[in-house]
């Protein structure tokens, strides 16, 4: 069951971000709703482009932090947890996965995508960065609330405010989704497991 979730969410994953990595231009926006569109950009950072360390070793990072909660869930696995709990680790797993799919090779698979120009496939280790130099691709944008803040207000009066401003691709939805799970519904459990594993 956990080999099958990863495999769904990694194939949709990467299917959307090829389909708008080479269909759109760099920061190209399609209007679905007000409050929802899809709106191409590439992250370089871990999250909502925060650099805080160089792309290889960000992507090192990355590689050792999937193998660990790989790791968990075999673990968890040989422990008989419960299904559910599976299935959240299962989501974590497969939206890491995702993306770093993107760090490891897209660097080195596509063109750069620009604002005029879309990103083409290429000879393999002819990309725009090379591998494991890979930006991650991004597309989901819910901006839910749009406006200014009052001008009566101190500090903020009258500058512009949007909620929901961060932009996330599929693999960053089955993170998030994974965790909040996790911690709504498991987190008595994993806690119990992790004691359970330092008393041994």
């Amino acid at each position: 069951m956990c080999a099958v979730t990863v495999a769904i969410i990694v194939i949709i994953d990467q299917i959307i971000k090829i389909e708008v990595k080479t269909g759109m231009y760099l920061r190209e926006s399609i209007h679905i709703a007000d409050w929802f569109q899809i709106f191409f950009i590439e992250n370089t950072g871990i999250a909502w482009g925060m650099q805080i360390m160089p792309q290889l070793f960000l992507t090192l990072f990355r590689i050792v932090a999937v193998a660990l909660i790989g790791y968990a869930i075999v673990k968890a696995a040989g422990s008989n947890a419960k299904q559910g709990l599976l299935i959240c680790l299962s989501l974590i797993f497969a939206g890491a996965m995702g993306n770093i799919i993107d760090n490891i090779f897209y660097g080195a698979i596509f063109t750069e995508s620009t604002p005029f120009a879309k990103a083409t496939f290429t000879a393999i280790g002819e990309g725009y960065g090379g591998w494991m130099h890979g930006r991650v691709v991004d597309m989901f944008y819910f901006p839910i609330i749009d406006t200014y803040w009052p001008e009566w207000m101190p500090f903020v009066g009258g500058e512009h405010f949007i909620f929901f401003s961060p932009v996330f691709n599929f693999a960053d939805a089955s993170i998030s989704c994974g965790v909040i799970a996790l911690i709504l519904f498991y987190g008595k459990h994993l806690n119990n497991l992790l004691n359970a594993k330092k008393q041994d």
